[in-house]
């Protein structure tokens, strides 16, 4: 990757208003919010430039998880009268390229390309530390009085014994593979973990998923049980609740033993593929020289203005640990960037953030789980409305679903939506506007949503509180 601007936007012997480590999401939000308020500022990447999201997470992982969707549906045809269809993966080479351009072309027009347009902004790519005064990267010295680090992660292998030693898949070189496996272990039942199982299968190998606690162990539990018969019926094995004992290679490729109740199991499968969680990349930083402190698991500690220990010194994105989706690291970036040159005025603010897990049917929430409102104090109600109650579920001809929606029970505010819908991304939204504008579950109740939409089931889960969904009509207000 060559230097974009490498050699503009400084006051003089290397000086800026901000250095940015990391050319992700998160480095390239807070470099663009500093350059759009005139400051000069330096971005260091080292890697392939773009980060994460773009290259090895949401963007190639979804344009997959569409295209196994879109063989699913095709074969799911019969549903309605009529209709006889079927789609299978003929060439999953063909399909990795495709997914291969689409990269390309996002990691140019969204991060590349933009560099040129901003002319107080110079890159440079290379390894970076904290040095006294600023930062060394690629043999200069880069002074700034304020930095930011927004260096990303990476997967993270698991300690089960002998897993380093069977050539174990991890989530960005499962989406490289040109050639599909006839069967595959998925170890983590996380939202990765989930989301590549599904796909998987879906492209036509055989999947056991395994993890230790639960399916998707930071979601309602109601909806993960949901989800884990929906993965069940599209004939993925899932098995939960169990401790890793040891993994080795077979003739026919690798045996995963775990245990269950106290009994010893051994899977076996062509491949392996660990989804079990991601490290912070902070290796050659230097942190702790410069008295950066880290977590247990290796994040940088910020607190709510995206301050570390050491003046100065701000960190974004999913390198601290919070929040890992793109959508945050780069408001937390913004926020970064604007504390560092302003002030620290602005404090780091989830209560309302959308999250969603690009399974089938979708899960997305926003707010607090019925198991947090209670930790946190309130005297929760909840509603929970299967999809056979929402029309557009009833039409679409597929049921598959809930919607849960937790409030605090004297003052009727809704403190949290959860939603395990085929269109559930798309409806999560109106729920954060809720629980952002501080709406209670009657303002929902009484909201007017349009008919034959998915996102109407918020409405029907809030009616739901105080009355039988059952014998109100359609469109009933």
């Amino acid at each position: 990757m060559s230097n974009y601007c490498a050699t503009g936007a400084k006051h003089g012997n290397d000086r800026y208003d901000l250095v940015v480590v990391g050319a992700g999401s998160a480095g390239f939000s807070a470099a663009i919010t500093a350059a759009e308020q005139g400051a000069q500022v330096t971005l260091v990447g080292h890697g392939t430039i773009g980060g994460t999201c773009v290259n090895v997470g949401c963007v190639p992982s979804k344009a997959l998880i569409w295209a196994a969707e879109a063989v699913h549906h095709a074969n799911a045809a019969s549903r309605f009268a009529g209709i006889d269809g079927t789609a299978r993966v003929a060439d999953w080479q063909a399909l990795v390229a495709q997914k291969d351009d689409l990269v390309t072309s996002l990691r140019r027009a969204k991060y590349a390309d933009l560099l040129p347009a901003y002319n107080n902004v110079a890159y440079h790519e290379g390894q970076a530390r904290l040095v006294d005064g600023g930062v060394e990267a690629v043999g200069r010295r880069l002074v700034s009085d304020r930095i930011i680090i927004a260096t990303g992660t990476r997967p993270a292998l698991p300690t089960i014994p002998g897993i380093a030693d069977v050539s174990p898949l991890d989530s960005t070189a499962v989406l490289s593979l040109t050639e599909l496996p006839r069967s595959m272990i998925v170890v983590g039942g996380g939202y990765i973990g989930a989301e590549l199982a599904q796909t998987f299968a879906r492209a036509g190998v055989e999947v056991t998923l395994v993890f230790r606690s639960r399916l998707l162990p930071e979601a309602e539990p109601e909806i993960g049980t949901a989800l884990a018969g929906y993965l069940a019926d599209e004939g993925i094995t899932t098995l939960g609740g169990l401790a890793y004992d040891s993994v080795r290679k077979t003739e026919g490729g690798v045996a995963l033993t775990v245990v269950r109740d106290g009994c010893p199991q051994t899977i076996t499968a062509e491949r392996i593929l660990t989804a079990t969680g991601r490290t912070p990349n902070t290796a050659g930083l230097r942190l702790a020289e410069a008295g950066v402190a880290q977590t247990p698991t290796g994040a940088i500690l910020v607190d709510d203005r995206m301050r570390t220990t050491k003046a100065g010194v701000y960190a974004a994105g999913d390198v601290t640990g919070k929040d890992q989706f793109v959508h945050m690291a780069a408001y937390g970036a913004k926020l970064a960037a604007r504390n560092a040159l302003n002030g620290d005025s602005l404090r780091y603010d989830n209560s309302a953030m959308p999250a969603v897990v690009f399974t089938d049917p979708q899960v997305a929430s926003v707010g607090l789980t019925e198991a947090q409102a209670r930790a946190a104090g309130h005297d929760v109600r909840t509603s929970v409305l299967s999809l056979d109650n929402v029309p557009r579920a009833l039409a679409a001809r597929d049921t598959r679903g809930l919607i849960k929606l937790v409030a605090d029970r004297a003052t009727r505010k809704l403190l949290g939506a959860h939603i395990l819908a085929p269109e559930g991304a798309d409806s999560i939204q109106t729920a954060a506007m809720a629980i952002r504008g501080g709406l209670t579950i009657d303002d929902l109740a009484e909201t007017i949503f349009p008919y034959l939409t998915t996102v109407e089931g918020l409405k029907l889960a809030a009616q739901a509180f105080d009355r039988a969904i059952g014998k109100l009509s359609c469109c009933a207000g």
